[in-house]
């Protein structure tokens, strides 16, 4: 049995990767920093809910201590991002820069510090970062593709450093498969329902990569077509 935690479950693209991973046979911790909506969700999915703030070391590591006492986890999923302002460039602050990459990236880092030690002990440990292709410099500068059409300082840049994340946790933990999900435009609350692609389509990379049971490559950035250029 595959054990997966997924960050930021309660709602969204995190929901629907639950439930197809729950659906597939994964035992599926629903992490969410709010426990009324996360136990909410664990309850409607059929998967368990444990409390985790990205953003807090505490509650991080305080979670990672629960999974590991329940058994361990093959499957890691860091799923929890915001959109950020939507303000004009000039207008963002540093202020919005600390809130945005304390949650998108550094949010990453803490996660993927607290559940090395459990993954290293699967027989197939799995690491998978949602990013974005508003993060690629190669999608951004096609005018073929609606990220060249989008001015969002804070956080396109945010997943920019993800995708990076992923590349350098890959080459410093050679044993897991650590990849990179972008899910594409896809109505979620971040854009405000705007995206043409349902939730379904925007899990699809993510559980993709989600179940490969340890194999493939690893380093990697893809969308529900295959292979992203960075």
């Amino acid at each position: 049995m595959t054990t997966t935690l997924i960050t930021g479950a309660n709602k969204g693209l995190g929901h629907e990767t639950a439930r197809r991973l729950i659906e597939a046979g994964h035992t599926v911790w629903i992490a969410a920093r709010d426990p009324e909506r996360g136990r909410q969700a664990a309850e409607g999915l059929g998967g368990r809910f444990v409390q985790l703030d990205v953003t807090d070391d505490a509650s991080v590591a305080a979670a990672a201590e629960i999974v590991a006492a329940a058994g361990g986890l093959d499957v890691l999923i860091n799923n929890a991002g915001i959109a950020g302002p939507r303000t004009p460039a000039t207008e963002q602050t540093g202020e919005q820069a600390l809130e945005v990459y304390n949650t998108n990236v550094i949010g990453i880092v803490r996660t993927i510090n607290a559940f090395v030690p459990l993954l290293r002990e699967s027989a197939a440990p799995t690491i998978v970062n949602v990013t974005s292709g508003l993060g690629s410099f190669a999608l951004v500068h096609d005018g073929s593709r609606i990220e060249s059409t989008i001015v969002s300082p804070l956080y396109t840049s945010s997943k920019s450093a993800v995708t990076m994340l992923t590349v350098q946790y890959a080459r410093a933990l050679p044993e897991m498969r650590i990849n990179a999900a972008d899910p594409g435009y896809t109505a979620t609350d971040l854009n405000g329902h705007s995206g043409p692609q349902t939730a379904t389509e925007g899990t699809d990379a993510v559980v993709e990569l989600a179940t490969r049971g340890g194999e493939g490559p690893t380093g990697t950035f893809i969308d529900r077509s295959g292979v992203v250029e960075f």
